[in-house]
Order: structure tokens, then sequence, then C-alpha cells
């Protein structure tokens, strides 16, 4: 099981426990920080995966990487 599989498993559970019962404040905390590490692989491995295999063409019909254009901001 990956580290996203294991985090969106426990961040389902708690999701279930507070619509159940609500969630102590060591509980809303765990949340907090499950749903951060979740988003920062998530945002990795979109950028890994998707945004740096894409290339848009410019006004002179070259293929540019779209990482080469966000660094030039």
């Amino acid at each position: 099981m990956s580290r996203m599989d294991e985090l969106l498993k426990r961040i389902n559970q708690l999701a279930a426990k507070n619509k159940a019962e609500g969630l102590t404040e060591a509980e809303l905390e765990e949340r907090a920080a499950l749903r951060k590490e979740y988003l920062a692989l998530f945002r990795e491995g979109f950028k890994k995966d998707y945004l740096e295999n894409m290339y848009y063409v410019d006004d002179e019909g070259n293929e540019v990487k779209v990482t080469e254009k966000i660094g030039d901001k």
C-alpha cells in the first residue's frame, strides 16, 4: 500500500467518525496534518507525472516544455 493510500484511508476513517460522532482536538490536528501531507504528495506526483511531460507550441512553432515557461516567470 502506498503512502498516499494509507493517508487517504486514515483521512476517510476520520471523516466517517466526524460525521458520526465528531472528532477530538487531537483528531482534528491529525486530520489537518494528514491532509497537508496528502496534498503535498499529490502536487509532487502531479508535477512529476503531468506538468514535466507537457509541451506547448510557442509563436515561432517551437515545442517548449511547460516547466521551462514556468521557470521564466
